[in-house]
């Protein structure tokens, strides 16, 4: 397994993007994480499978988490999807292999319809296309939260995670269920003035489903059927709107599904990259 590098900066899109890259002549992948999550997540299951297929990995911090720049005073989708762009045109490694979750997925779908120049094949992970009631209520109720500076109680807060992230197969092994809570318990996602600038990036969205339909690089649309977060129907939506995109569904998988049945997903991002390799 390739050792991850130390975190580099690039000056970017006029901000600063803290990324790692291990170089070498491996096709690039560059994969992008959800909203309040570090690039670093990647490390636990995917970037690794990936690195041992011998691919070029790399990974970065969206703006809104530190080191990268948090930008308080807030930002769109569109910057984050123009950062990526850059931050690809910096390492000189276009087009590459996009993997995307959840906002990271939606950055994805975004790029490759923006410049699908960059772009050799996205893989969308638990994606959506457009707002429901659901979502638009529970992002304004973190937003909410944050804004009148109110503390939820640590064990609630890791039980409310859990219970919106992971799969009931997963919670109902009492065993499987009590390391997960302990897991979110002492390593909490912290919500900073960049990660509430993140939260404002869900604000009005749009439908985008008939723009995906331009989509023209290969796609891989993966949802998980036991999503609580953002429902298994929303990323199939995605893939039906997206010309010849293949999709899958993870069973026993959450919002956290990469991390839930990290054999299954990683299975098919190996499977569907292979096919897109250069020379295949």
């Amino acid at each position: 397994m390739t050792r991850p590098q130390p975190p580099k900066t690039a000056q970017v899109n006029g901000i600063t993007l803290a990324y790692e890259d291990p170089g070498g002549p491996g096709e690039p992948v560059v994969m992008i994480m959800g909203t309040g999550s570090p690039g670093r997540v990647w490390r636990a299951n995917q970037a690794p499978a990936l690195s041992r297929a011998g691919y070029r990995v790399i990974t970065f911090d969206n703006r809104g988490i530190s080191p990268s720049s948090e930008c308080p005073e807030g930002f769109t989708v569109d910057d984050m999807v123009a950062d990526t762009a850059a931050l690809i045109e910096h390492l000189d490694v276009a087009p590459a292999h996009v993997v995307g979750t959840s906002l990271g997925a939606r950055i994805t779908q975004e790029l490759a319809l923006a410049r699908p120049d960059l772009v050799r094949s996205a893989s969308m992970i638990a994606t959506y296309g457009r707002p429901t009631p659901m979502i638009s209520a529970l992002g304004a109720g973190e937003r909410a939260l944050y804004d009148q500076g109110v503390t939820v109680p640590e064990d609630y807060a890791a039980a409310v995670t859990a219970h919106l992230n992971l799969s009931p197969h997963t919670l109902a092994d009492d065993r499987s269920a009590r390391d997960w809570l302990d897991i979110i318990k002492f390593s909490p996602q912290r919500v900073t003035p960049g990660v509430r600038a993140q939260y404002g990036v869900h604000e009005g969205e749009v439908d985008r489903l008939a723009a995906y339909r331009a989509i023209a690089v290969p796609a891989l649309v993966i949802g998980f059927a036991d999503d609580r977060t953002l429902p298994e129907f929303l990323a199939r939506e995605v893939a039906e709107a997206i010309p010849g995109a293949r999709y899958e569904v993870v069973e026993k998988a959450g919002h956290f599904g990469y991390l839930e049945q990290p054999d299954r997903v990683n299975g098919l991002l190996l499977d569907f990259l292979a096919q897109r390799r250069t020379g295949a």
